[in-house]
């Protein structure tokens, strides 16, 4: 019986990118300079030289370590706009089709697990998935190879036989050093921008996630690996 397993990220991803880019970029600059009585120029010009300190760590990720930089309760901002959480074109109709063909599916994604939670309420999208799993709870961001090897670990799988697709490029890579070999990117993880040239990735690029189906023959794909099971 096959091992194959399909791993989702999920912002910008299977996810819009706009929600993050909203609350991270617009939302809480906004909030931050109305907190501490500077311009918004100041605040944006504070936050990003945070972002900056922070990017690729489980910090990064975590809402709770942002409360406590910005002095607000970060949750709650996305909470109050939780509406803006959508879903890229395509995406429901992708795991529809890979439910149908009865492939195992996960979410490993670097969102902490609090938003975690909120998005696959606002997205109905766990009915999809065997596993759901956080950075948060594995203990290292997904750039990190610990993250893969803990990962394998808590959830046997082999790497010759998954199928990952993520929009950051430096997550792909790491993945690759682990050993997996069936990798996507996204060419246009947020709809607030457009679509990215794909001979900058450096992976093969998924346009419209449904794509993904076209790429693989899953009775041929089944067969190849049951014979080598």
């Amino acid at each position: 019986m096959t091992d194959t397993v399909f791993m989702f990220d999920m912002d910008g991803t299977l996810l819009d990118l706009a929600f993050d880019q909203f609350i991270w970029n617009e939302h809480l600059p906004q909030h931050y300079a109305t907190q501490h009585q500077c311009s918004l120029i100041e605040s944006k010009t504070r936050l990003y030289e945070f972002y900056e300190q922070h990017q690729h760590t489980l910090n990064w990720y975590s809402s709770k370590f942002w409360s406590e930089v910005v002095g607000s309760d970060v949750m709650q901002l996305q909470h109050q706009f939780r509406h803006k959480i959508q879903p890229r074109s395509g995406c429901h109709e992708l795991l529809k089709a890979l439910k149908q063909h009865q492939q195992k599916c996960w979410i490993v994604t670097n969102a902490d697990c609090s938003s975690l939670a909120l998005k696959m309420q606002m997205t109905g999208l766990s009915e999809y998935f065997q596993h759901i799993i956080s950075s948060e709870s594995i203990g290292f961001p997904k750039e990190h190879p610990e993250f893969w090897s803990t990962l394998q670990q808590r959830y046997p799988f082999t790497p010759e036989h998954a199928v990952f697709i993520d929009d950051t490029v430096r997550v792909l890579d790491s993945a690759k050093r682990f050993g997996i070999q069936h990798l996507y990117s996204i060419a246009q993880p947020s709809s607030l921008e457009p679509a990215r040239e794909s001979a900058t990735l450096g992976y093969p690029v998924i346009q419209h996630l449904p794509d993904l189906l076209g790429l693989f023959s899953f009775n041929a794909y089944k067969d190849i690996h049951d014979k080598t099971a």
